[in-house]
């Protein structure tokens, strides 16, 4: 795991304004250290914007929350302005994806085994690890700051543990202690996951993707390293209906992947009012580039006077929307309808919400069981999007909490599901429609494989070439995605998401 080259310099109390307009904190004249201050002199406070990052790292390992959910909450709770919200996203996202490697290189600095730690204070600990290792904060900063928060909120008798800890960790910089942690490994998956931040099950799993999806193994570490960076907030302008002036504006520069997209790094996007009003929305490049591949593959002429008004489009697993949304967008000017199914109430309200900013005729959604879609939609549908629930390896730089949370048992689990999801698919769809198969992970197991059963049962499918599909509605004509058939996006090629899209058409 590499430092990121923007994080914040310096490290002061919030209330001495000395963070820069991007949230860094800039440099100060030099103090007495921790050691030389007075007890009365100590940082008793929280400083708000580690707090915040404390706040996220509890919820998740106490909660399993998601951290992009708690993270908004936090920092609307303690008022953070640009500045300090910058500094807690980059410490509570800096934490989680480093966690691997903190706790190995904490493991050495603790006299106990680290699950016996009150669990309160080994999140202290990796916050405090992160901003000494992985951020330009001066060492006593970073010191006094994380002992201020651990005695404010945990205690003083924990306090003094974090601090004598970090001054271990303060010892050598990042490459030092990986070095250290893999001098003596041999074992060439372990080592990357220490040095990556990977758990290694998921190391070796991404290097399998890798060879399945027809790219070398040995791009395992630029995949690994595109995992651990701050992925940019993407955009997009609802088709027909939105645009990106206003996120220009603000700063946002033009994607250059997908149309109508855009890249956004000035801050808290929901200030935008065309985020506000739904027409412009955040989602990542490939996901539209999926969404889009199905709505532009050709099915030939649908209704007897050549037109293709009247398609019935499905998208089997909406929640929580976003698909969902550019799809409804998309057939909205094509004269199409479409279906979201999601089968949780709570999701399902999601996706009404989402598909608000598009015009009502064109949209419905029903709450059940995607598996059942057929008993009631028999050959049906001209499109169907079949967005699987999967692991989600693939989104690992958004959700840096999920490497942590995931089993491999997970895959073989959620396998069954995704093939009687598509089955379900293949038998809503009508003879000539196509159903696009897509999961945020690369790995065989959950694409490929699932792909080929169905294949193998039905005698009536046939895959169409979803890498020319992607090309189609990219903006660069050549992602070089494809592969057999299928299409795989990568975060060290493409800046995406490692979505995967296979098309499978029922013949007529």
């Amino acid at each position: 795991m590499t430092p990121q080259n923007n994080t914040p310099q310096n490290s002061a109390p919030r209330n001495n304004k000395q963070r820069n307009e991007k949230g860094h904190e800039r440099s100060r004249p030099a103090v007495r250290s921790r050691t030389a201050q007075a007890p009365g002199q100590r940082t008793r406070a929280a400083d708000p914007a580690r707090l915040v990052a404390f706040e996220v790292l509890r919820a998740v390992s106490e909660d399993d929350a998601y951290a992009n959910l708690v993270l908004p909450k936090s920092i609307r709770k303690h008022q953070l302005d640009k500045r300090d919200a910058g500094f807690a996203t980059e410490l509570a996202y800096g934490a989680l994806r480093g966690q691997g490697t903190y706790d190995a290189i904490l493991a050495k600095c603790v006299d106990r085994p680290l699950d016996k730690l009150d669990p309160a204070v080994l999140d202290a600990l990796r916050i405090g690890a992160h901003q000494l290792l992985a951020m330009r904060v001066p060492p006593h900063a970073a010191l006094d700051q994380t002992v201020g928060l651990a005695r404010a909120v945990i205690g003083a008798g924990p306090s003094a543990l974090i601090n004598a800890v970090l001054r271990k960790v303060a010892a050598r910089d990042l490459d030092s202690w990986v070095e250290e942690l893999t001098r003596d490994e041999t074992d060439a998956t372990r080592r990357a996951a220490i040095e990556h931040s990977h758990p290694e099950w998921i190391v070796r799993a991404l290097r399998q993707s890798l060879v399945a999806h027809g790219r070398s193994v040995e791009e395992i570490t630029d995949l690994l390293k595109a995992d651990n960076d701050a992925p940019v907030v993407n955009l997009v302008a609802l088709p027909g209906l939105g645009n990106l002036d206003e996120a220009r504006e603000a700063g946002a520069v033009d994607g250059e992947l997908v149309e109508g997209s855009a890249l956004y790094s000035a801050g808290d996007v929901g200030r935008l009012d065309s985020v506000r009003a739904g027409t412009t929305r955040v989602q990542d490049a490939g996901s539209q580039l999926v969404a889009r591949a199905l709505a532009g593959v050709d099915i030939g002429d649908r209704t007897a006077d050549g037109s293709r008004d009247g398609e019935q489009w499905l998208d089997l697993c909406a929640g929580p929307g976003g698909k969902a949304t550019l799809l409804a967008a998309l057939a909205n000017e094509r004269g199409a309808i479409l279906l979201a199914n999601e089968p949780a109430e709570h999701r399902a309200k999601l996706v009404r919400q989402a598909l608000d900013a598009v015009p009502g005729e064109v949209w419905d959604v029903r709450t059940g069981d995607g598996r059942t879609i057929a008993n009631q939609y028999p050959d049906t549908f001209d499109r169907i999007l079949v967005d699987a629930p999967c692991t989600g390896l693939g989104a690992l730089r958004r959700r840096p909490e999920s490497r942590w949370r995931r089993k491999p048992s997970d895959v073989g689990e959620l396998g069954s599901l995704q093939r009687e999801l598509l089955l379900a698919a293949v038998d809503a769809v009508k003879a000539g429609g196509v159903v696009a198969y897509v999961t945020c992970s690369p790995h065989p197991a959950e694409t490929t494989a699932v792909v080929s059963d169905v294949l193998r049962q039905r005698n009536d499918l046939e895959l169409l070439d979803a890498g020319a599909a992607l090309d189609a509605v990219s903006l660069t004509g050549n992602l070089e995605a494809g592969h057999e058939l299928t299409a795989q996006l990568w975060p060290h090629i493409h800046a995406t998401d490692a979505m995967f899209l296979a098309l499978i058409r029922r013949k007529p």
